[in-house]
Protein backbone atom coordinates (compact mmCIF):
# COMPACT_ATOMS: atom_id res chain seq x y z
CA UNK A 1 0.00 0.00 0.00
CA UNK A 2 2.79 2.29 0.88
CA UNK A 3 4.47 1.53 -2.43
CA UNK A 4 1.24 2.35 -4.27
CA UNK A 5 0.96 5.72 -2.52
CA UNK A 6 4.54 6.42 -3.36
CA UNK A 7 3.90 5.63 -7.06
CA UNK A 8 0.78 7.79 -7.12
CA UNK A 9 2.68 10.66 -5.52
CA UNK A 10 5.50 10.32 -8.07
CA UNK A 11 3.04 10.32 -10.95
CA UNK A 12 1.36 13.41 -9.56
CA UNK A 13 4.72 15.10 -9.27
CA UNK A 14 5.53 14.26 -12.89
CA UNK A 15 2.16 15.62 -14.06
CA UNK A 16 2.69 18.81 -12.07
CA UNK A 17 6.22 19.18 -13.46
CA UNK A 18 4.96 18.69 -17.03
CA UNK A 19 2.25 21.24 -16.48
CA UNK A 20 4.80 23.75 -15.25
CA UNK A 21 6.98 23.15 -18.31
CA UNK A 22 4.17 23.88 -20.84
CA UNK A 23 4.64 27.01 -23.05
CA UNK A 24 2.68 30.03 -21.90
CA UNK A 25 -0.37 30.86 -23.96
CA UNK A 26 0.35 33.01 -27.02
CA UNK A 27 -0.03 36.70 -26.45
CA UNK A 28 -3.05 38.48 -27.78
CA UNK A 29 -2.36 39.75 -31.35
CA UNK A 30 -1.38 43.41 -31.47
CA UNK A 31 -3.97 45.65 -33.07
CA UNK A 32 -3.30 46.38 -36.73
CA UNK A 33 -1.60 49.76 -37.25
CA UNK A 34 -3.90 52.51 -38.42
CA UNK A 35 -3.60 53.17 -42.15
CA UNK A 36 -1.57 56.28 -42.96
CA UNK A 37 -3.68 59.36 -43.63
CA UNK A 38 -4.51 59.86 -47.26
CA UNK A 39 -2.53 62.73 -48.80
CA UNK A 40 -4.57 65.80 -49.42
CA UNK A 41 -5.82 65.98 -52.97
CA UNK A 42 -3.94 68.58 -55.02
CA UNK A 43 -5.95 71.70 -55.67
CA UNK A 44 -7.94 71.65 -58.86
CA UNK A 45 -7.39 74.33 -61.46
CA UNK A 46 -10.65 75.97 -60.41
CA UNK A 47 -9.43 76.05 -56.79
CA UNK A 48 -6.13 77.55 -57.97
CA UNK A 49 -8.10 80.19 -59.83
CA UNK A 50 -10.20 81.04 -56.78
CA UNK A 51 -7.29 81.10 -54.36
CA UNK A 52 -4.60 82.69 -56.54
CA UNK A 53 -5.51 83.97 -59.98
CA UNK A 54 -8.69 85.73 -58.90
CA UNK A 55 -6.71 87.88 -56.44
CA UNK A 56 -3.73 88.44 -58.76
CA UNK A 57 -2.91 91.70 -60.54
CA UNK A 58 -3.20 91.79 -64.34
CA UNK A 59 -1.00 94.11 -66.43
CA UNK A 60 -1.50 94.55 -70.18
CA UNK A 61 1.80 94.40 -72.09
CA UNK A 62 0.20 95.20 -75.43
CA UNK A 63 -0.11 98.33 -77.57
CA UNK A 64 -3.46 98.87 -79.26
CA UNK A 65 -2.80 99.22 -82.99
CA UNK A 66 -4.22 101.75 -85.44
CA UNK A 67 -3.14 103.32 -88.75
CA UNK A 68 -0.73 105.80 -87.12
CA UNK A 69 1.39 103.48 -84.93
CA UNK A 70 5.11 102.90 -85.56
CA UNK A 71 5.88 100.32 -88.23
CA UNK A 72 9.11 99.03 -89.71
CA UNK A 73 10.05 101.45 -92.52
CA UNK A 74 9.85 98.69 -95.13
CA UNK A 75 6.11 98.30 -94.51
CA UNK A 76 3.29 100.80 -94.78
CA UNK A 77 0.51 101.72 -92.35
CA UNK A 78 -2.76 99.85 -92.00
CA UNK A 79 -6.16 101.25 -93.00
CA UNK A 80 -9.34 101.09 -90.92
CA UNK A 81 -12.70 101.69 -92.59
CA UNK A 82 -16.37 100.74 -92.32
CA UNK A 83 -17.39 97.30 -93.52
CA UNK A 84 -19.42 97.32 -96.75
CA UNK A 85 -22.05 94.73 -97.61
CA UNK A 86 -20.68 92.28 -100.16
CA UNK A 87 -24.15 90.94 -101.08
CA UNK A 88 -27.76 91.92 -100.79
CA UNK A 89 -29.46 90.61 -97.67
CA UNK A 90 -33.20 90.78 -98.03
CA UNK A 91 -34.79 93.18 -95.60
CA UNK A 92 -31.43 94.28 -94.14
CA UNK A 93 -28.84 95.69 -96.52
CA UNK A 94 -28.01 96.17 -100.18
CA UNK A 95 -24.68 95.29 -101.75
CA UNK A 96 -22.16 98.14 -101.38
CA UNK A 97 -23.99 99.73 -98.47
CA UNK A 98 -22.08 100.70 -95.30
CA UNK A 99 -23.31 99.00 -92.14
CA UNK A 100 -24.62 101.51 -89.56
CA UNK A 101 -26.19 101.28 -86.14
CA UNK A 102 -29.27 102.76 -87.78
CA UNK A 103 -30.92 101.22 -89.75
CA UNK A 104 -28.99 97.91 -89.60
CA UNK A 105 -28.63 97.56 -85.83
CA UNK A 106 -24.88 96.89 -85.92
CA UNK A 107 -21.64 97.99 -87.53
CA UNK A 108 -18.38 96.29 -88.46
CA UNK A 109 -14.90 97.45 -89.38
CA UNK A 110 -12.73 96.42 -92.33
CA UNK A 111 -8.95 96.38 -91.94
CA UNK A 112 -6.30 96.59 -94.64
CA UNK A 113 -2.87 95.50 -93.43
CA UNK A 114 0.33 95.85 -95.39
CA UNK A 115 1.95 93.26 -93.14
CA UNK A 116 1.34 90.86 -90.28
CA UNK A 117 4.42 92.39 -88.62
CA UNK A 118 2.31 95.11 -87.06
CA UNK A 119 2.03 96.48 -83.54
CA UNK A 120 2.69 94.19 -80.59
CA UNK A 121 3.38 90.91 -82.33
CA UNK A 122 4.57 87.33 -82.16
CA UNK A 123 7.01 86.28 -84.87
CA UNK A 124 7.11 82.58 -85.84
CA UNK A 125 10.10 81.05 -87.67
CA UNK A 126 8.25 81.19 -91.03
CA UNK A 127 8.88 84.95 -90.97
CA UNK A 128 12.46 84.20 -92.11
CA UNK A 129 12.72 80.46 -92.82
CA UNK A 130 10.93 78.70 -95.68
CA UNK A 131 10.86 75.53 -93.56
CA UNK A 132 9.75 77.35 -90.41
CA UNK A 133 6.57 76.93 -88.39
CA UNK A 134 3.83 79.42 -89.22
CA UNK A 135 1.71 81.22 -86.65
CA UNK A 136 -1.03 78.60 -87.02
CA UNK A 137 1.49 75.85 -86.20
CA UNK A 138 2.26 77.16 -82.71
CA UNK A 139 0.95 74.78 -80.04
CA UNK A 140 -1.66 75.77 -77.43
CA UNK A 141 1.02 75.27 -74.76
CA UNK A 142 2.22 78.78 -75.59
CA UNK A 143 -0.74 80.05 -73.56
CA UNK A 144 0.64 80.49 -70.00
CA UNK A 145 4.30 80.59 -68.94
CA UNK A 146 6.60 81.95 -66.20
CA UNK A 147 7.62 85.54 -66.95
CA UNK A 148 11.17 86.84 -66.51
CA UNK A 149 11.94 90.55 -67.00
CA UNK A 150 15.58 91.52 -67.61
CA UNK A 151 15.89 95.23 -66.85
CA UNK A 152 18.31 97.24 -69.02
CA UNK A 153 16.40 100.54 -68.97
CA UNK A 154 19.13 102.47 -67.13
CA UNK A 155 21.78 101.36 -69.63
CA UNK A 156 19.42 102.22 -72.52
CA UNK A 157 18.80 105.69 -71.06
CA UNK A 158 22.55 106.35 -71.29
CA UNK A 159 22.97 104.62 -74.65
CA UNK A 160 19.89 104.17 -76.91
CA UNK A 161 21.79 101.47 -78.81
CA UNK A 162 22.42 99.36 -75.71
CA UNK A 163 21.82 95.64 -76.23
CA UNK A 164 21.16 93.13 -73.44
CA UNK A 165 24.20 90.96 -72.66
CA UNK A 166 24.87 87.59 -71.06
CA UNK A 167 26.19 89.53 -68.06
CA UNK A 168 22.82 91.28 -67.70
CA UNK A 169 21.09 87.89 -67.66
CA UNK A 170 23.55 86.46 -65.14
CA UNK A 171 23.03 89.51 -62.94
CA UNK A 172 19.30 88.73 -62.92
CA UNK A 173 20.05 85.14 -61.94
CA UNK A 174 22.30 86.28 -59.08
CA UNK A 175 19.28 88.06 -57.60
CA UNK A 176 16.47 85.67 -58.52
CA UNK A 177 17.92 82.23 -59.28
CA UNK A 178 18.16 80.27 -62.52
CA UNK A 179 15.70 81.25 -65.25
CA UNK A 180 12.95 78.59 -65.37
CA UNK A 181 12.98 76.28 -68.37
CA UNK A 182 10.19 77.16 -70.77
CA UNK A 183 9.87 80.73 -69.50
CA UNK A 184 9.23 83.85 -71.55
CA UNK A 185 12.03 86.39 -71.08
CA UNK A 186 11.16 90.01 -71.76
CA UNK A 187 13.86 92.68 -72.11
CA UNK A 188 12.79 95.90 -70.40
CA UNK A 189 14.30 99.01 -72.01
CA UNK A 190 11.43 101.52 -71.59
CA UNK A 191 11.64 102.13 -75.34
CA UNK A 192 7.88 101.57 -75.48
CA UNK A 193 7.43 105.08 -74.03
CA UNK A 194 8.37 106.46 -77.47
CA UNK A 195 5.42 104.66 -79.11
CA UNK A 196 3.74 108.00 -79.80
CA UNK A 197 6.82 109.10 -81.78
CA UNK A 198 6.36 106.75 -84.74
CA UNK A 199 9.11 108.25 -86.90
CA UNK A 200 11.71 107.90 -84.14
CA UNK A 201 10.48 104.63 -82.68
CA UNK A 202 11.04 102.51 -85.76
CA UNK A 203 14.58 103.59 -86.66
CA UNK A 204 18.00 102.93 -85.09
CA UNK A 205 19.48 103.48 -82.67
CA UNK A 206 17.19 101.57 -80.32
CA UNK A 207 17.78 98.99 -77.55
CA UNK A 208 18.03 95.30 -78.41
CA UNK A 209 19.65 92.05 -77.36
CA UNK A 210 23.00 90.57 -78.40
CA UNK A 211 23.28 87.31 -80.29
CA UNK A 212 25.30 85.56 -77.58
CA UNK A 213 22.62 86.51 -75.04
CA UNK A 214 19.94 84.95 -77.26
CA UNK A 215 22.01 81.78 -77.59
CA UNK A 216 22.51 81.65 -73.82
CA UNK A 217 18.76 82.00 -73.18
CA UNK A 218 17.72 79.36 -75.71
CA UNK A 219 20.56 76.85 -75.60
CA UNK A 220 21.52 77.06 -71.92
CA UNK A 221 18.26 78.06 -70.22
CA UNK A 222 15.90 76.55 -72.82
CA UNK A 223 13.35 79.36 -72.72
CA UNK A 224 10.20 79.41 -74.84
CA UNK A 225 10.92 82.79 -76.44
CA UNK A 226 12.16 86.26 -75.62
CA UNK A 227 10.52 89.63 -76.26
CA UNK A 228 11.60 93.25 -76.62
CA UNK A 229 10.00 96.68 -76.87
CA UNK A 230 11.45 97.77 -80.21
CA UNK A 231 10.33 96.46 -83.61
CA UNK A 232 13.63 94.67 -84.29
CA UNK A 233 15.78 92.30 -82.26
CA UNK A 234 19.00 94.23 -82.78
CA UNK A 235 20.57 96.98 -84.88
CA UNK A 236 23.22 94.92 -86.69
CA UNK A 237 23.21 95.32 -90.50
CA UNK A 238 22.06 91.73 -91.02
CA UNK A 239 19.71 91.60 -88.01
CA UNK A 240 21.84 88.69 -86.86
CA UNK A 241 19.81 87.97 -83.73
CA UNK A 242 16.48 87.66 -85.51
CA UNK A 243 18.10 85.65 -88.30
CA UNK A 244 19.58 83.17 -85.80
CA UNK A 245 16.28 82.83 -83.95
CA UNK A 246 14.13 82.21 -87.01
CA UNK A 247 16.55 79.83 -88.72
CA UNK A 248 16.87 77.83 -85.50
CA UNK A 249 13.08 77.63 -85.19
CA UNK A 250 12.48 79.93 -82.24
CA UNK A 251 9.75 82.54 -81.99
CA UNK A 252 10.01 86.03 -80.51
CA UNK A 253 7.81 88.91 -79.32
CA UNK A 254 8.20 92.49 -80.55
CA UNK A 255 6.63 95.83 -79.70
CA UNK A 256 5.92 94.89 -76.06
CA UNK A 257 4.72 97.57 -73.60
CA UNK A 258 4.55 98.31 -69.86
CA UNK A 259 7.41 96.08 -68.72
CA UNK A 260 8.26 98.75 -66.15
CA UNK A 261 5.02 97.80 -64.37
CA UNK A 262 5.87 94.10 -63.99
CA UNK A 263 8.00 92.35 -61.34
CA UNK A 264 11.35 91.02 -62.54
CA UNK A 265 10.51 87.56 -61.19
CA UNK A 266 7.52 85.65 -59.84
CA UNK A 267 4.89 86.62 -62.43
CA UNK A 268 3.21 84.65 -65.21
CA UNK A 269 2.43 85.72 -68.76
CA UNK A 270 -0.58 84.83 -70.89
CA UNK A 271 -0.05 84.76 -74.63
CA UNK A 272 -2.79 85.27 -77.20
CA UNK A 273 -2.47 85.89 -80.91
CA UNK A 274 -4.49 85.88 -84.11
CA UNK A 275 -4.25 82.58 -85.98
CA UNK A 276 -4.30 83.15 -89.73
CA UNK A 277 -3.47 79.86 -91.40
CA UNK A 278 0.10 79.95 -92.66
CA UNK A 279 0.64 83.37 -91.08
CA UNK A 280 4.15 84.77 -90.82
CA UNK A 281 3.28 86.97 -87.85
CA UNK A 282 0.69 87.26 -85.14
CA UNK A 283 -1.14 90.33 -83.87
CA UNK A 284 -0.52 89.45 -80.24
CA UNK A 285 -1.94 90.17 -76.79
CA UNK A 286 0.39 89.67 -73.82
CA UNK A 287 -0.87 90.03 -70.25
CA UNK A 288 1.30 89.67 -67.15
CA UNK A 289 -0.19 88.11 -63.99
CA UNK A 290 1.54 89.47 -60.88
CA UNK A 291 1.11 88.64 -57.16
CA UNK A 292 -1.84 90.27 -55.36
CA UNK A 293 0.37 92.68 -53.42
CA UNK A 294 2.02 94.05 -56.57
CA UNK A 295 1.37 97.83 -56.86
CA UNK A 296 0.48 97.81 -60.59
CA UNK A 297 -2.35 96.21 -62.50
CA UNK A 298 -5.97 95.40 -61.73
CA UNK A 299 -7.70 92.46 -60.09
CA UNK A 300 -10.68 90.57 -61.45
CA UNK A 301 -12.79 92.19 -58.74
CA UNK A 302 -11.76 95.61 -60.04
CA UNK A 303 -12.28 94.74 -63.71
CA UNK A 304 -14.64 91.74 -63.88
CA UNK A 305 -15.24 92.10 -67.61
CA UNK A 306 -18.95 91.33 -67.53
CA UNK A 307 -20.80 93.50 -68.12
CA UNK A 308 -18.28 95.72 -69.85
CA UNK A 309 -18.44 99.45 -69.08
CA UNK A 310 -20.70 101.59 -71.21
CA UNK A 311 -18.99 104.32 -73.21
CA UNK A 312 -19.61 107.87 -71.98
CA UNK A 313 -20.28 109.13 -75.51
CA UNK A 314 -21.40 107.45 -78.75
CA UNK A 315 -18.75 105.82 -80.93
CA UNK A 316 -17.72 107.73 -84.05
CA UNK A 317 -14.97 107.05 -86.56
CA UNK A 318 -12.04 109.48 -86.51
CA UNK A 319 -10.07 110.54 -89.60
CA UNK A 320 -8.22 107.18 -89.55
CA UNK A 321 -11.41 105.15 -89.36
CA UNK A 322 -10.85 104.23 -85.69
CA UNK A 323 -13.96 104.10 -83.50
CA UNK A 324 -13.70 106.42 -80.51
CA UNK A 325 -16.25 107.80 -78.03
CA UNK A 326 -17.02 111.31 -79.32
CA UNK A 327 -18.75 114.16 -77.51
CA UNK A 328 -20.26 115.99 -80.48
CA UNK A 329 -21.55 119.52 -79.99
CA UNK A 330 -24.30 121.04 -82.09
CA UNK A 331 -21.65 122.83 -84.15
CA UNK A 332 -19.73 119.65 -84.99
CA UNK A 333 -22.58 117.17 -85.14
CA UNK A 334 -22.80 115.49 -88.50
CA UNK A 335 -19.29 116.53 -89.60
CA UNK A 336 -17.66 113.18 -88.88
Amino acid sequence: MTMMKTAVAAAASLILLAACQKSPPPPEPAPAPAPPPKPAAPPTLWEAYQSTLKQAKYIDLTHAFNPSIPVWPGFGPAKFKPSIAGHDVAGLVKKGQEYKYKPHGFIATAYEFTTDQYGTQLDPPAHWDEYGATISDLPPTFSVRPLVVIDIHEQAARDPNYHCTVADIQSWETRHGTIPEGAVVMIRSDWYKKWNEPQRFAIAPFPGIKLDALKFLHLERKILFHGHEALDTDTTPSLEGESWLMHNHFAQAEGVANLDQVPEAGALITIGFAKPEGGTGGYARYVAIAPPDWPHGVTIAEAPGAPLPKQQFPLKRDKDGVLRPTNETKETKGTK
